[in-house]
């Protein structure tokens, strides 16, 4: 049989098989009619084809012409039946059986079939497919670097299919751009929005960064939790506030808003003139996020007046000092009256008369601490005397049976002066339970009030013994040593002497 004849006959063969992929997609078309576009590739290979296959009655002079032109029919022919069964597939059996597919689906299943119908045809052709690959391998490496982009859309989409992350009919939220997946392309994901907006996201974008998907649990409805607030007037009720905005929800019917689970309002915030609720809802639909929101606002604003709660404004102040020389000094005045009052509060200086007082009160220095903070560590050597203003204070003593609380410091107390009139140790440690506020004196300015009064000394001494012998107790009682200070007179004389 030659050439021509055996054209002729495989001719006739590929006239049936292009007739047969006329008649399905004519069916498909009447079947799917909002599908016609679906078939436009189709119909240019089934054209092709026809073409190539009149070729062969035209070119029958010439052998090769003829079965090149029956060759390039068959290829084409198969590539146009090819499409048409992954159209019917995926776009009419599969939503049938109530499978949504993405479109990357179709165009791989296409792409891998065409594929390998194109290697069987070289196979059947005579051709040795892998000295082809052997031959392409480095023109293969050079197009995947040329393209990395679009191959990083391509496996970014396939990816997205594969792990489930992201679903045609999904509702998405990425940055400020919210809507449904439409599809799935090659080279990116259509996002519609509420605006009948288009957004194009490429697929590897989409693989490199966060998106959140909004999507039902398995067996379970669609249930997505938002939150309004509302600035409602500090002196308002904060239960009454919280059962009206939680009914304000319950007891109506709004379009899309879930009453199970229920809703909870919080007090969120305090702030200046107001305090900040949160009222916390499930809205049943994803797109209606912001008419939700209004909603919920609108019944939530009726059940407030109707409980006879004010809704709240933000209330700001503005002090405005012109700092001259009479705000400077009656500034400082009302620091000096502060520090005089500290002293006159302590019992060692509470008998000295007012010059003496108002001396000491001059060396004052404020010293406020933290809560936690250790104002004196035991042991250390501290030439200071603390007045505590406002306050507590523990005073912790380390022995041998451990660490042991032996009193609680408070506002007008004192400690520390064993270390300024004799300059001992600490014989225990103090540490601030809440913010304290206190000064502290120095020996230099107590060494100037004895130097004018050294009887001062004396007095002094009377009420540091009877502090002392009620340390000793404490100190007895922590199985810590009780130093025995002696002449203490004496002591604190010679300590001011070698000082000056």
């Amino acid at each position: 049989m030659t050439v021509l004849e055996m054209a002729l006959a495989r001719q006739q063969e590929l006239w049936l098989g292009l007739l047969g992929v006329a008649l399905v997609a004519i069916v498909f078309r009447m079947v799917r009619p909002s599908e016609y576009r679906a078939l436009r590739v189709t119909w240019v290979l089934w054209a092709l084809s026809l073409l190539a296959l009149v070729g062969v009655t035209a070119l029958h002079r010439s052998p090769v012409l003829t079965s090149t032109a029956l060759e390039l029919s068959i290829v084409l022919g198969g590539l146009a039946a090819i499409h048409l069964l992954a159209t019917v597939a995926f776009r009419a059996v599969l939503p049938r059986l109530g499978l949504s597919v993405p479109r990357i689906a179709h165009d791989l299943t296409f792409t891998g079939l065409s594929l390998a119908w194109g290697l069987l045809c070289l196979r059947l052709s005579g051709v040795d497919t892998t000295q082809l690959f052997a031959t392409s391998a480095i023109l293969t490496a050079v197009l995947a670097f040329a393209m990395q982009d679009t191959l990083g859309n391509v496996l970014g989409g396939v990816t997205l299919q594969l792990d489930n992350s992201l679903r045609v009919g999904d509702w998405v939220k990425v940055d400020d751009v919210s809507g449904r997946v439409t599809d799935v392309h090659w080279r990116f994901t259509a996002i519609e929005t509420r605006n009948r907006e288009l957004v194009i996201l490429p697929n590897s974008w989409l693989m490199k960064n966060r998106f959140m998907v909004l999507r039902a649990a398995e067996g379970a409805p669609f249930a997505w939790r938002r939150a309004v607030q509302f600035n409602i007037v500090s002196t308002a009720d904060p239960e009454t506030v919280i059962r009206a905005l939680e009914r304000a929800v319950l007891d109506a019917e709004i379009p899309y808003v879930l009453t199970e689970p229920t809703p909870s309002a919080i007090l969120s915030d305090v702030a200046s003139g107001y305090c900040r609720y949160t009222l916390r809802y499930w809205l049943g639909h994803p797109q209606f996020d912001d008419p939700g929101d209004s909603s919920v606002r609108v019944h939530a604003l009726s059940a407030l007046t109707r409980a006879g709660v004010q809704l709240g404004v933000p209330l700001e102040e503005r002090l405005m000092v012109k700092e001259n020389d009479s705000w400077r000094a009656a500034a400082s005045e009302r620091e000096a009256e502060r520090r005089l009052d500290a002293i006159r509060r302590t019992d060692l200086f509470a008998n000295l008369p007012i010059e003496e007082q108002q001396m000491l009160a001059g060396h004052l220095v404020h010293a406020p601490f933290a809560a936690g903070d250790i104002i004196t560590r035991q042991g250390a050597v501290a030439h200071w005397l603390y007045l505590i203003i406002r306050g507590e204070a523990r005073v912790l003593v380390d022995g041998p049976q451990g660490r042991l609380e032996v009193a609680t410091l408070r506002d007008g107390a004192i400690f520390g002066e064993m270390g300024m009139l004799t300059g001992e140790a600490r014989s225990a440690s103090v540490v601030a339970v809440t913010a304290v506020d206190c000064y502290r004196l120095d020996k230099a300015g107590f060494a100037k009030v004895m130097q004018q009064r050294p009887e001062i000394a004396t007095e002094m001494t009377a009420i540091v013994e009877a502090r002392n012998a009620e340390r000793g107790v404490l100190l007895e009682k922590a199985g810590q040593p009780v130093a025995s200070h002696g002449d203490l007179l004496g002591r604190i004389l010679n300590f001011f002497a070698q000082r000056n």
